[in-house]
């Protein structure tokens, strides 16, 4: 918990350094804007932290999703065990205040000065970092404020319903596509871009990649929106992401591995007991490229084989140092430069999935689920992929925690790996959305998306939950569906949060309100 207080003073101290903006803007030993204006500094200048800050940390990932979803598991019991992972919210805002503050605000500011200054291909870009933004923050909260967005001075600023935002989201990225392919020779963008060093087909690349995630998204909840964007997609002559050169990969900027400063500098994360139960059962080559193996043989006498051991979903916790014994992540973390935003290993689990739903240009499901596993595989530097692929027998473990039997769970999911053509869709489905789930470490937020629309992979409960009316009840039989509106969207922007929550399927502002296309329909077919 210290280091959470610690990452809010430092925030308050970066505010406070925007209180002398004026006199610090005209020191005559500072650079001008006219000076900026050399070589576009003054409209590209601003990408690299607003893609890093596409991103979060310990508060908006480690705590949230990553958690919820058994990839990590917390050794610290905060505020006395009771905490966003037993879904007792103590942090809401984090991530909200990261897109608005360091995304939409700064982007607005370019997009202006692209126009302005006659550059218009930065203000398309800047208009495509926001939707990656937007995106990643709707899949939080539901509605946001996107159309709206800086329309300062007109009272309460009204949210973007759900289904508004994404047909928004889409014709906006019609309109940034078709001003990069009339560009594609551009090189402005070169020195600000530590992605793709400004070259405009990889980003052509990403904008289809980033409409084929959307449109799967709705696929329960508008089924021709979702089919018509995903084979638009497909079909565009330019690609998507299909090789782990072309990944779109977000640089550091020089800071430490968010997962690495969480588990090594502050021991307050460890290996998830989810991830446990399927990579131990299922054998799976990728174990060691994450997560540490344990020095205390005694944590793992029922795998004695796998010496990785993780903490459940919501456990109960009475001291720290109980669990800090458990596999951290791996050493490798340490040293990493950048961080996957987009792979393309999830673009062939998304064409296995559009290939069961029939979309045309999706290819054969099979090659695709298959070809998912191999790139991931590749990605992390894992060996054996051709015997996991053929494993037809390994599955899930039960998980045992040593420390408190009150954490053990039986495993839910039943799945293998190799593919059968005779399996009914939905088990094809629940195979391919569970290795998209082992294949997506360190960039969990789709995962969390997949599991509420279609219910895969096949993940326990939270050990302990304390989830209340204070901020909504979930019931033994489910799982947190979304974070509530800020605290200060609640008491500086009522009348919308109000109007915003009617968006909503329960009409309510709590955590067991279903996103729009986080349907109650149990079937994906």
């Amino acid at each position: 918990m210290k280091k959470i207080c610690l990452m809010v003073f430092a925030l308050i101290v970066l505010n406070s350094c925007t209180k002398n903006f004026e006199e610090i803007n005209t020191n005559p030993n500072q650079i001008t804007d006219k000076m900026l204006e050399q070589d576009f500094n003054l409209v590209g200048s601003s990408f690299s932290v607003m893609l890093f800050n596409l991103m979060g940390h310990q508060i908006e990932e480690d705590l949230c999703y990553d958690n919820w979803m058994g990839y990590m598991g917390s050794p610290t019991p905060y505020v006395a065990g009771v905490n966003n992972t037993t879904y007792y919210l103590r942090w809401i805002d984090a991530y909200w205040n990261r897109i608005y503050g360091s995304v939409m605000s700064p982007s607005k500011q370019v997009i202006q000065l692209a126009e302005e200054k006659e550059l218009p291909l930065f203000g398309d870009w800047a208009k495509l970092v926001r939707i990656l933004a937007i995106s990643k923050l709707t899949a939080i909260y539901g509605p946001v404020i996107y159309s709206n967005y800086g329309t300062a001075g007109l009272g309460s600023i009204k949210y973007d319903k759900e289904s508004d935002l994404y047909n928004n989201l889409f014709t906006q990225l019609d309109q940034i596509e078709t001003n990069f392919k009339a560009n594609t020779s551009y090189t402005g963008f070169t020195k600000f871009d530590p992605s793709y060093k400004g070259n405009i087909a990889s980003w052509l690349k990403l904008l289809n990649s980033v409409r084929f995630r959307l449109a799967m998204r709705l696929v329960k909840v508008s089924p021709i929106v979702a089919k018509t964007e995903g084979e638009k997609a497909l079909a565009d002559p330019v690609g998507l992401i299909t090789t782990n050169a072309e990944n779109f990969l977000i640089s550091l900027n020089g800071e430490v591995m968010p997962v690495s400063m969480i588990s090594f500098d502050w021991n307050d994360t460890r290996m998830g007991a989810t991830m446990e139960s399927f990579m131990v059962g299922l054998k799976d080559g990728r174990m060691n490229k994450y997560f540490a193996e344990v020095s205390d043989a005694s944590l793992v006498t029922d795998h004695p084989a796998y010496k990785f051991k993780g903490i459940r979903s919501g456990a109960f916790i009475n001291a720290k140092d109980d669990r800090v014994s458990y596999s951290t992540v791996s050493t490798d973390f340490k040293s990493v430069q950048n961080r996957r935003g987009f792979t393309a290993s999830e673009i062939a689990f998304l064409k296995a999935e559009a290939a069961l739903r029939g979309w045309a240009n999706a290819g054969d499901a099979k090659t695709n689920y298959e070809n998912g596993v191999r790139l991931s595989f590749a990605d992390w530097g894992a060996a054996g992929v051709d015997a996991y692929l053929a494993d037809a027998t390994s599955k899930p473990i039960n998980y045992i925690d040593p420390k408190d039997s009150k954490n053990n769970f039986t495993a839910l999911s039943t799945i293998t790996i190799a593919w059968n053509a005779g399996d009914a869709n939905e088990l094809k489905l629940e195979k391919i959305i569970t290795q998209k789930y082992l294949a997506t470490f360190t960039n969990t937020l789709e995962a969390w998306v997949d599991f509420r629309r279609t219910g895969y992979p096949k993940i326990p409960h939270v050990a302990k939950n304390d989830s209340s009316p204070d901020w909504g009840v979930i019931t033994a039989d489910q799982w947190i569906k979304r974070l509530v509106f800020v605290p200060a969207e609640r008491t500086g922007n009522a009348a919308a949060v109000a109007e915003a929550a009617t968006f909503l399927s329960s009409g309510k502002d709590d955590i067991a309100s279903r996103l729009w296309w986080d349907t109650t329909t149990p079937s994906n077919f």
